[in-house]
């Protein structure tokens, strides 16, 4: 018999949690992909992202406007047959996912170092101060 959990988030979180990408929601964070976990040392910060089932090829990493964005892209296809050679089942993933941090204006993609193993990409990123924005001299001309 099907009872409702009273210690998830949701009620239908156990009525829907046969579903093959994630929770019913689509929500794929939650559901198992990209889980982070962030430490702050004294030099910067360091994120280990958990990416199960992805390959190094998979994923990509990016920075703009001061935003880490990484995220992966897979496909994937399990085919089974039988002795004659007639399909028994057959099955094709194909998903993707994303995150995004900001990592501050100062810090560029040099400065960020990115490894991945055992299905966890671990980024080092480091604390950079924000520079002082320098006052721009705006003087009005005055014709005559």
């Amino acid at each position: 018999m099907l009872m409702p959990s009273i210690f998830g988030e949701n009620l239908f979180d156990d009525l829907m949690s046969g579903f093959p990408f994630g929770n019913w929601r689509g929500d794929l964070v939650s559901g198992g992909f990209m889980k982070t976990d962030i430490r702050d040392t004294d030099q910067g910060y360091e994120l280990d992202i958990e990416m199960p089932g992805f390959k190094k090829e998979d994923i990509r990493a990016e920075l703009k406007d001061g935003y880490l964005t990484v995220e992966a892209q897979t496909t994937s296809d399990r085919d089974e047959k039988d002795d004659k050679g007639r399909y028994i089942r057959r099955e094709r993933y194909s998903g993707s996912c994303q995150r995004r941090f900001f990592v501050g204006r100062e810090v560029t993609q040099e400065d960020i170092r990115a490894k991945f193993d055992n299905g966890i990409l671990k980024l080092t990123v480091p604390k950079k101060e924000a520079l002082p924005k320098k006052e721009e001299e705006r003087y009005i001309a005055i014709e005559g």
